[in-house]
């Protein structure tokens, strides 16, 4: 259920908002030996498969950033591990087949003036294709202006497949 292209379809997720967005976890971890294999572990036993993952860290402590492909499910896992978290939405948008993708999605976002927060690729894509999260300022405008210029915007429903 990707949004983009020629498809012209109006959208509305499960989670009640007027655009594709992706839930990303952001879990605090202490900056220890072996807390990102602590938390990467849970999910080893289950069939939710972590779609992309990044790493701030600091001194003190480290964020780690996932999208995984069940939130529900990994919310769960998260409550019972007891591991302190916040969630996000995120635009998750497919590389064009171009010779420069990255230019024309920051290009096209800088045109509308939409700042973008962060930026960061996907293990693999929905469908296997290439894909990037960006967490921007304005999702309304930035959703409004990736479709206008026909970029294929992804769905949670795309990362469960």
């Amino acid at each position: 259920m990707s949004y983009g292209g020629d498809e012209g379809i109006g959208f509305a997720t499960a989670r009640g908002r007027d655009w594709p967005s992706v839930r990303q976890f952001n879990v605090f971890l202490e900056n220890r030996l072996g807390a990102l294999l602590g938390v990467v572990r849970r999910f080893e036993t289950t069939d939710i498969r972590i779609i992309s993952l990044t790493v701030v860290d600091s001194a003190d402590c480290a964020i780690l950033r996932l999208v995984l492909s069940d939130p529900e499910r990994a919310l769960e896992i998260f409550e019972q591990a007891k591991l302190p978290i916040t969630e996000s939405d995120l635009l998750v948008v497919q590389l064009p087949e171009s010779q420069h993708p990255l230019l024309e999605i920051t290009k096209a976002l800088l045109t509308a003036e939409v700042d973008i927060h962060y930026a960061y690729p996907l293990l693999v894509g929905p469908h296997g294709k290439p894909a990037m999260a960006l967490h921007v300022a304005d999702m309304d405008m930035a959703t409004h202006t990736l479709q206008k210029g026909g970029f294929t915007l992804f769905s949670e429903n795309d990362l469960s497949e």
